[in-house]
């Protein structure tokens, strides 16, 4: 009996790979979203390469897993989120979010919260905003650090003084997070503080000459190359932080 004929309503019939190295994910996805979805599930597991080739071939299908219901052949994974009308990777890929950007500033403004409990026993300290800026400057720069090259090839497109000189690209994300790091500690800020108002102000006229006078839409390297973060308001505020931040603190 083959799996459409096992599958009726409410249950499910799955085939996926489940090997001493190697448990597909995308397999335990499937069977979680049927879980959720309130189907009855026979989890069907392949074992063995030689077992998967043989299913891919007599179901004339080219991944797993693979999933039937009510005796229809729904598919892999992506394919089984469609079904249910959820959407997936494929169909957000190549378009712009902020989710990037707002996951940093909220972590990095509840971190500052935390310290500043921590050290006074209370949350309401200008002490904690000073930190929400200079922990989201350390981690916004450990995004950029971790493609350097990745993050040259986009910041290129609309940083005027990196368009300048090239070396510039390299240069700041280890400024950013060295003035954030300097401020975290409340040390060295004749140093941290110029340093975060210059790479702030030439950041802030790139983005708006980019943005609002050149009208271009471009992509953001604010949290490193290769991300989908529209360059904008958001962009602009990063660098408008930094100034504000240096200006606090200098004077």
């Amino acid at each position: 009996m083959g799996p459409a004929a096992r599958s009726g309503p409410n249950k499910a019939v799955l085939y996926r790979m489940v090997m001493d190295k190697h448990i597909c994910p995308f397999g335990l996805k499937s069977r979680d979203l049927l879980k959720r979805e309130g189907f009855e599930i026979e989890d069907n597991h392949l074992t063995s390469r030689a077992e998967t080739d043989a299913f891919k071939q007599e179901h004339d299908v080219k991944t797993t897993p693979q999933t039937w219901i009510n005796g229809e052949r729904i598919g892999g994974h992506d394919d089984l989120r469609r079904y249910f009308g959820k959407s997936t990777a494929a169909d957000r890929e190549g378009k712009t979010s902020y989710t990037p950007v707002i996951a940093i500033f909220a972590t990095s403004f509840l971190m500052a919260l935390a310290v500043s409990y921590f050290a006074s026993g209370t949350v309401f300290t200008v002490r904690a905003l000073e930190l929400f800026i200079a922990i989201a400057m350390c981690v916004l720069g450990i995004q950029k650090l971790q493609d350097l090259t990745a993050f040259q090839n986009q910041f290129l497109g609309y940083d005027l003084l990196a368009q300048r000189d090239v070396r510039y690209a390299f240069v700041y994300p280890f400024a950013e997070a060295f003035a954030g790091i300097l401020m975290i500690a409340g040390a060295l800020i004749w140093l941290a503080a110029p340093v975060a108002i210059f790479i702030g102000t030439i950041g802030a006229v790139s983005v708006f000459k980019a943005v609002y006078i050149d009208k271009r839409e471009l992509k953001c390297a604010c949290v490193g190359g290769n991300s989908n973060v529209p360059l904008g308001f958001v962009s602009l505020t990063e660098n408008l932080m930094m100034i504000a931040m240096g200006l606090w603190m200098l004077f």
